[in-house]
């Protein structure tokens, strides 16, 4: 997307004085990740990956105000925050553009789970990014015979997996040199591959995927396995037991696994409960750690599934 429609899109959502604020900074929106409003705090944001307090170059901070930020939640959701009543459940909302609103305030529970939540003091804006071709160096390494690996990426907040995740969907969707273009499933319970607006994907995710959007993980893949017959499924930060056992399930049905989820390094991952299973049984063949000591996206190792090193540092 273009940084001018990037801005558009931000700019759009946001209280007036708020605005302002971020105006006069001249922000490269294609570096902008985060905006942080919290009612009585200074204004900040993730820039260039580094958090800033907003203005820079003056010693008078912004501090964001109850005005600012309702006025904001009212943007965002078109004046109704009942409309996005399923939405606030999970703690954001997904605009145009694939970005993604989190917030906090105070938890509304019925019979134990999340209602909603109401008296909102917390709002971040997580401004979407779309990287086309970052997967390029990383897709040699995950394919046998022009199909893809079940492969897992393991990397840290921040550190651009789900970004490489979203361009290795695409390449895997459309077919290129390294893969055979295929069905591609994706179950998108934060809106954060897909991006999707009112059901459309804002980012391009190829000509043959199909996207669950605000959909849990574990019951997604066994209702794309039983609905769409994909080749491929792909998922964001997997984790818990029942996850697990979709993706031991998924496997046994012949789909091949493009997953991620968050840790440190190979060794952290095998050590983590219901993961350590598939590590142990060998289900993943690659295994991707990224990290961001060059920068966000960086691959630190690419490893096969007895734990040999493929590769360093692309």
């Amino acid at each position: 997307m273009r940084e001018d429609g990037k801005r558009q899109q931000i700019f759009r959502i946001l209280a007036r004085g708020i605005r302002t604020v971020l105006e006069r900074e001249h922000l490269d929106f294609n570096e902008l990740q985060e905006i942080r409003l919290r009612i009585g705090k200074p204004l900040m944001i993730v820039y260039k990956n580094t958090e800033l307090i907003i203005p820079k170059e003056t010693a008078e901070k912004h501090l964001v105000t109850k005005d600012e930020l309702r006025e904001t939640l009212d943007y965002i959701s078109h004046y109704s925050m009942y409309a996005y009543e399923s939405e606030i459940r999970q703690g954001f909302i997904t605009i145009e553009g694939g970005h993604r609103v989190g917030m906090t305030g105070k938890v509304i529970l019925e019979k134990d789970r999340i209602k909603n939540m109401q008296y909102i003091s917390s709002v971040n804006i997580r401004v979407a990014h779309e990287v086309i071709g970052c997967g390029n160096r990383v897709l040699p390494f995950l394919t046998k015979n022009k199909e893809i690996c079940h492969t897992l990426i393991i990397s840290p907040p921040r550190c651009g997996k789900t970004t490489l995740i979203r361009d290795l969907i695409r390449q895997i969707s459309n077919g290129n040199t390294y893969v055979k273009g295929c069905t591609v499933g994706v179950v998108d319970e934060r809106s954060e591959l897909g991006g999707c607006h009112m059901g459309i994907a804002q980012n391009d995710m190829g000509i043959r995927t199909d996207i669950l959007d605000c959909c849990p993980k574990a019951d997604g893949m066994i209702l794309l396995i039983r609905s769409m017959a994909p080749r491929v499924l792909a998922v964001d930060e997997i984790g818990g037991e029942e996850e697990t056992r979709a993706i031991e399930y998924a496997m046994q049905c012949g789909c091949k696994l493009l997953a991620s989820v968050h840790g440190t390094d190979l060794d952290e991952i095998c050590g983590k409960p219901g993961l350590s299973r598939l590590t142990e049984q060998r289900r993943f063949e690659r295994y991707v750690v990224l990290n961001n000591q060059k920068d966000p996206g960086a691959v630190h190792a690419i490893y096969d599934e007895w734990g040999n090193v493929l590769c360093r540092d692309l």
